[in-house]
């Protein structure tokens, strides 16, 4: 799978690390995020190019990070055709995750729904709030699902691609 990264000073290394694991597991990856840590550095001038490669088809998903990945979000799905989704860290659902009452999995339900229900193409991680195994864990499980492909669901994302 090709796939876009870049992140803005508060995720230069964990990139770095994200970028090593990724192609160790034979995916193809571009690193367009900064050289190095500049902590004036603006977000946007880093995430807009990732963002643009993917929803060009340049790139068949994208994964960014910021210190909160909010902002990063925010920017990326600013750019027509990316559905960016942010990611904390493992949560547990409360109660059930969908309408027909379906409870969660486990504490990476979020994630898998993110691709399942809304065929996120892009995936935000918050520097800041994540270890390295929970961003392995959490990369490795947005990686393995799929879109539902689900009518209803593929009616709400063309609404969204407008």
């Amino acid at each position: 799978m090709k796939i876009v990264l870049s992140t803005d000073h508060a995720g230069v290394d964990l990139l770095r690390q994200l970028e090593a694991f990724l192609t160790e597991q034979g995916h193809e990856c571009l690193n367009i995020g900064p050289a190095s840590i500049d902590p004036d550095d603006d977000y946007p001038d880093f995430i807009f190019p990732a963002a643009r490669k993917v929803a060009a088809g340049e790139y068949d998903l994208g994964i960014i990070m910021g210190g909160s990945g909010q902002g990063e979000a925010m920017a990326a799905n600013r750019v027509q055709g990316v559905r960016c989704a942010v990611y904390y860290g493992p949560a547990t659902a409360v109660g059930a995750v969908d309408a027909g009452g379906t409870a969660a999995a486990d504490e990476y339900e979020i994630l898998r729904l993110s691709r399942q229900h809304n065929n996120a193409n892009i995936l935000s991680l918050a520097a800041r709030f994540l270890q390295w195994q929970d961003i392995q864990k959490a990369v490795t499980v947005w990686l393995e699902t799929s879109f539902s492909g689900a009518d209803r669901h593929a009616r709400r994302i063309a609404k969204l691609d407008q």
